[in-house]
């Protein structure tokens, strides 16, 4: 009987790479480099916040929550949604807790998108996004962003959106380029949304990280889309625990029972004792967001003046805590072998 021997590998995993992030990560821990690769933020948790995961933990608060979130963790959620966006959010059809907004992302991808779909993504994006489309076997569609404030082009994503659209993701404030998604922006979307009668998946982790006077708008605010969108956040961010793996998911009723049918069987649920403190961050008065967002507006401003120092050409951003900059006059054509240089030769 002659042997059978099959490829050991998936096609959808040759369709992309591992991630550039870690792989990053990675190499400045091999060359004790600094680290500005990773979104993840060096300030403190807030001692609230750690006391709380501590008295659950010795409450005895350890086995399985709820499998789509424990209840106090999400009428927290709902009451946070209420006053930072004013939208009425039913915490018992409408919330799903996950381990991440990572999670989030793509079990609400996986619950609404079907093989053969189109998923229209901003680039540059946040490198989830694209694979998330592809492990849900969709095409990805990319609407690029155009520098120096990273508008798109109308006619550009109007030419995107087929009948085989069944969803676009939107990242506001968005990684990796720090723009925030005007009004007028989000309106353009919302009206080709409900003429395509296509799904927004709105990435919102960023929501209080904001310059300059720049205005979060959370597009299931606009007319016409609380019934079309699926809102993702999560306490990494805003909260400096980006190793507790704590995100949710909002979304219509009917939506919501598809993730969390999904999500029970990617990951079961989130972690417990991290779910009863997350109820006490999100409570935190609003004076916390404005020192936040304050904080990192000086920051931004300094690595602004140092990477103009060394001669890059930069992009100020108006959220998020990223700084995208212009390589070209240093000599190197790929991105990611000047990135690989900084690490072996500079440091960082």
């Amino acid at each position: 009987m002659e042997r059978i021997e099959r490829k050991k590998t998936s096609r959808k995993a040759d369709r992309f790479t591992e991630s550039v992030i870690r792989e990053m990560t990675r190499l400045a821990l091999e060359y004790d480099a600094i680290n500005l690769a990773q979104g993840f933020p060096d300030f403190p948790a807030p001692e609230e916040l750690k006391q709380a995961a501590i008295e659950a933990i010795r409450a005895d608060i350890n086995q399985y929550a709820i499998t789509w979130g424990a209840r106090a963790f999400r009428e927290a959620i709902a009451e946070k949604v209420h006053w930072y966006l004013g939208l009425e959010v039913d915490p018992e059809r409408e919330i799903t807790v996950t381990c991440g907004s990572t999670e989030a992302m793509i079990a609400s991808m996986m619950a609404v998108v079907d093989p053969g779909d189109e998923v229209i993504i901003f680039e540059p994006f946040y490198e989830n996004y694209g694979p998330d489309a592809i492990l849900t076997e969709a095409r990805p569609r990319y609407v690029p962003l155009y520098p120096p404030d990273w508008r798109f082009d109308p006619d550009e994503l109007r030419a995107a959106f087929t009948p085989r659209t069944k969803a676009i993701v939107i990242n506001t404030p968005n990684n990796p380029t720090g723009k925030v998604f005007t009004r007028e922006e989000l309106e353009l979307i919302a009206a080709l949304c409900q003429e395509w009668d296509a799904i927004a998946i709105t990435d919102e982790i960023y929501e209080h990280i904001l310059y300059d006077g720049a205005e979060h708008i959370a597009i299931a605010t606009l007319p016409g889309m609380r019934e079309r969108t699926i809102t993702i956040n999560g306490l990494s961010k805003t909260y400096s625990v980006t190793g507790w793996r704590i995100g949710y998911a909002i979304a219509p009723p009917e939506i919501t029972a598809a993730i969390r049918k999904v999500h029970d069987f990617l990951t079961v649920g989130a972690a417990a004792p991290l779910q009863e403190a997350g109820a006490v961050a999100l409570r935190l008065p609003r004076s916390y967001y404005e020192r936040l967002a304050a904080e990192y507006a000086a920051r931004r401003d300094r690595l602004l003046r140092a990477l103009e120092e060394a001669g890059f050409g930069v992009y100020k951003p108006r959220g998020a805590y990223y700084i995208m900059t212009d390589i070209s006059r240093f000599g190197f054509e790929d991105d990611v072998a000047f990135a690989h240089y900084l690490v072996r030769e500079i440091g960082v």
